[in-house]
């Protein structure tokens, strides 16, 4: 029975997607509003499932006769579970009056949502190299669907081209690494592989430090590092606003759980082969991404490209990893502040353009306090915790992840990383201005604002949680799941079932 209930969250948004695939096929019957209640039902029970066996240690690989040990549920799944069922679900929330008005949202649209979200955590189960590429392109072909899924719009079927091409391209060195892999070791499991490498520390392991480097990749392309991020502006921008919401923040948090899960349980003795890879990798990340996002004048692409300056933040703890183990904990902290952060600010603009499309650039954010001051608000809330300013969860996120390189020997990376930090106050401050001191434009007023929908109280959850996660010891300290140091315990429980024999 315990093995059932480890699937069930799994199990339960699969037979989801099916369920809405075929609901599809009778469009008359189902309005949008059908489908978005019915995904948040299904997304909330399997997040319920989720729960039960939520801040327990443990590592089981379920019904091993039938699986072969290709998937394991542990502390660190579970984990990442909530997170990813919790992050799609804002993400439908939020989208709530966005889907409503755009008539191009039919049902097949939620399936595909679900069906991204199952193999975004089919990847965080997995304990073997095959099947963690078979649920990645599950989740990405997935995505590029979502992508371009208005097919009338040229912006959209320019952006889902141009991820489906690079990202197929990218694809195949990952298969190839997967080849050159097998052909060392004779296998593809993690748990394999890790104990091949222990037993061949001193002899030939040129094809497997080749193979996991064509692997390594993959990695550095999803997560749009320097130089594999020339698709994120155009990709970030040509997709319907609440998809770019959901690539920056669910989707992120789905590559890193992998790739977290391979370093640490598989092959943690030798990512000291890759620190001056990643050393030069993560400069280039934080200064061009900065570079990037400088130099935007429309708000969603400024916001794609500080993206991978918090990119470069996350590979700064990456590189860590080797040298100091806690390293790991602020990885998945970080993860859990860009969440709240990225899902928030994108979130916002998309409820916003949902009524009007003139709020694009930064003029035409101008004044906005003084029409939406409860938008405003939030929106400041967001790019406070993105800038990494104090009594937000972005500040504790930067400081953890700082903190961990400095210990770990990567002095020089931190100060590089603080000074990016600095340079973000400019392009995020500067959409702060643009709201509270600038009078608003005539072309974007618009007097019927109707804020009493389901979006809105959305957003203000987000919010609510990022400033708790900034100050949520000081205020809240008798409610241990908003508290700061509970939810670092929840991240070093999450890490340390790794480890569980």
């Amino acid at each position: 029975m315990s093995e059932l209930i480890q699937i069930l969250p799994v199990l339960t948004v699969l037979v989801a997607a099916l369920a809405l695939m075929f609901m599809s096929m009778y469009e008359s019957k189902f309005s949008t509003k059908t489908y978005i209640a019915t995904s948040s039902v299904i997304l909330v029970a399997a997040l319920i499932m989720s729960f039960i066996p939520f801040g327990e240690s443990f590592s089981i690989k379920p019904y091993d006769s039938v699986f072969n040990g290709v998937l394991i549920f542990d502390t660190f799944s579970n984990f990442f579970n909530v997170l990813l069922i919790l992050g799609t679900l804002l993400t439908l929330l939020i989208g709530e009056h966005y889907f409503q008005h755009r008539t191009y949202f039919k049902g097949e649209f939620f399936s595909i949502l679900l069906f991204a979200l199952f193999g975004m955590m089919l990847l965080a189960n997995a304990n073997e190299l095959i099947t963690a590429y078979i649920a990645l392109e599950i989740a990405s072909f997935a995505v590029y669907i979502m992508v371009g899924y208005n097919s009338e719009d040229s912006r959209r079927v320019e952006a889902i081209f141009k991820y489906l091409v690079l990202g197929s391209f990218i694809g195949a060195f990952y298969l190839l690494g997967v080849v050159l892999v097998y052909g060392a070791a004779q296998t593809t499991n993690l748990t394999d592989l890790a104990a091949f490498i222990s037993a061949n520390q001193n002899g030939d392991l040129s094809l497997v430090y080749i193979g996991l480097t064509l692997i390594l990749f993959t990695f550095l392309f999803k997560i749009s590092a320097f130089p594999f991020q020339s698709w994120v502006l155009d990709v970030y921008r040509g997709a319907p606003m609440i998809i770019t919401a959901f690539m920056a923040s669910t989707f992120k948090i789905a590559i890193f759980s992998f790739f977290l899960r391979a370093i640490l349980q598989g092959v943690e003795p030798m990512i000291d082969f890759w620190d001056g890879v990643l050393y030069v990798i993560i400069i280039f990340t934080l200064v061009f991404g900065t570079w990037l996002a400088i130099t935007q004048k429309i708000i969603k692409r400024m916001l794609a490209a500080s993206s991978i300056v918090h990119t470069g933040y996350l590979l700064l703890a990456f590189i860590a990893l080797g040298q100091n183990i806690d390293a790991a904990y602020a990885t998945v902290f970080y993860l859990i502040a860009y969440l709240l952060s990225a899902l928030g600010s994108f979130g916002i603009i998309s409820h916003i353009i949902s009524d009007t499309k003139v709020r694009v650039t930064y003029d035409d954010f101008k004044g906005l306090a003084k029409e939406r001051p409860f938008l405003a608000a939030m929106m400041t809330i967001f790019l406070f915790s993105l800038a990494g300013i104090p009594s937000t969860i972005g500040f504790i996120g930067k400081f953890y992840v700082f903190t961990e390189a400095i210990n770990a020997g990567y002095a020089a990376l931190a100060i590089l990383a603080i000074i990016a930090t600095f340079v973000s106050v400019y392009y995020y401050f500067r959409l702060i201005a643009m709201m509270y001191f600038y009078p608003t434009k005539e072309e974007c007023l618009t007097n019927d604002f109707n804020d009493k929908r389901v979006s809105t109280y959305a957003i203000a959850f987000l919010a609510i949680l990022t400033v708790l996660g900034g100050i949520g010891s000081a205020i809240v300290f008798f409610i241990p799941v908003l508290n700061i140091d509970s939810l670092i315990e929840l991240t070093q429980l999450s890490i340390q079932s790794l480890f569980i024999k």
